[in-house]
């Protein structure tokens, strides 16, 4: 087993028990922030197979694809927060 395949592997786990914290969450906070994790590792995700592929325009996507996570988590927070 090689050291990509471990990565994400390892990613792959990661993103699995966000996706539950995100289902099980008690609260409308922790959704938020175990879907801003999965962002995060998405994100990350697309910049080790952007390597593995040799497609470094994947890297472009993820700089886009985190860019536009950390915008909608700043909504939401605000939106709780109660200033839109």
């Amino acid at each position: 087993m090689t050291f990509i395949n471990v990565i994400v592997i390892l990613i792959g786990i990661s993103l699995f028990t966000a996706f539950i914290r995100f289902l099980k969450g008690p609260t409308a906070s922790d959704r938020v922030m175990a879907l801003d994790f999965m962002t995060v590792v998405a994100v990350a995700l697309m910049v080790v197979l952007s390597f593995v592929f040799d497609r470094y325009i994947y890297l472009d996507v993820a700089m886009v694809y985190a860019l536009i996570g950390f915008v909608g988590t700043v909504v939401v927070a605000r939106y709780f927060e109660g200033g839109l």
